[in-house]
């Protein structure tokens, strides 16, 4: 008789053991490894983000959101099971700091390499869906999806909050925010698939809290990483097939500065608190320090 024990997915504090597994052999890898590994994971949630822009450009903003965001699921379907390395599961180290099998030097290149990478292959994406002219689907619709997801992303500041500091800091915050719980759902999901003992288990599980993240329009450094840049492309050099339809005119306010300072900033350190210290450590601390 076969033994099913093996079969059976992780108890929760088998799941932390294998999370300590799997944080110190993310910070203990070899730069090149990981730099390459990277630059794939940037390009699979690149990839994902083309996914929901679809489904948002066939269906609509209502129905097409929600399916859109599980089909966004199918970028870290493939950074999961192609061993790829992703700035915000990344976060998830300061578990190989807290447990001492890492430096926070180790930690901090270990981000640094990891985030540059995703970065590249993100951009590698835009580039090659920009020359392809996929944002001419559907009427261009497709397009205006990148545009108005874009512009949103990088608006966090209302016309009420007045201009200044204070609404600076008031979109900052909001931003922040939205990194946080966004990052929450990636590494509950990435956690949880560690418990996983199948293929099947770990895709299962993975679906709807990253669906839940992108439906409800919380921001992943590494999405934006795709999604913004592809939309200042396209506001600054779609053909005139593209801008005879869409007035990109009113996207002015895509521009480099506003992806970093308004979006990238604020939602990385958000993305650092929601998956690194929110679920790492919270739940490392559960089952290694209250025994």
């Amino acid at each position: 008789m076969s033994d099913n024990t093996s079969m059976k997915a992780l108890s929760p504090s088998q799941i932390v053991e294998a999370a300590e597994h799997h944080v110190t052999d993310k910070v203990t890898k070899n730069f090149a490894r990981a730099f390459l590994l990277a630059i794939l994971a940037g390009a699979s949630i690149g990839f994902a983000f083309c996914f929901y822009t679809t489904a948002v450009a066939a269906l609509g903003s209502g129905a097409g959101k929600i399916l859109g965001g599980l089909f966004f699921a199918l970028g870290l379907f493939l950074v999961v099971l192609l061993g790829g390395e992703l700035f915000t599961s990344s976060t998830l180290t300061l578990i190989a700091k807290a447990n001492k099998t890492a430096t926070w030097w180790q930690v901090f290149k270990n981000w640094a390499t990891v985030y540059v990478g995703n970065l590249i292959g993100a951009l590698f994406v835009v580039l090659i869906i920009f020359v392809g002219r996929t944002y001419m689907n559907f009427g261009t619709e497709w397009g205006h999806v990148i545009l108005n997801t874009a512009l949103h992303k990088v608006e966090h500041i209302y016309p009420s909050d007045g201009t200044g500091m204070y609404a600076y800091f008031r979109g900052f915050l909001e931003a922040m925010c939205l990194g946080i719980v966004c990052n929450i759902m990636v590494c509950v999901a990435v956690w949880l698939s560690w418990g996983g003992k199948s293929i099947t288990d770990k895709i299962l599980i993975m679906i709807f809290p990253i669906g839940m993240f992108v439906a409800s329009g919380f921001e992943h450094s590494v999405a934006n990483m795709f999604m913004i840049p592809m939309g200042i492309v396209l506001q600054e050099f779609s053909i005139p097939e593209f801008q005879s339809v869409v007035d990109v005119a009113k996207y002015s306010d895509l521009t480099v500065y506003n992806f970093i300072f308004s979006n990238l900033i604020p939602v990385t350190i958000g993305n650092i608190i929601g998956g690194g210290m929110m679920i790492g450590l919270y739940n490392w601390f559960i089952w290694k320090k209250t025994k």
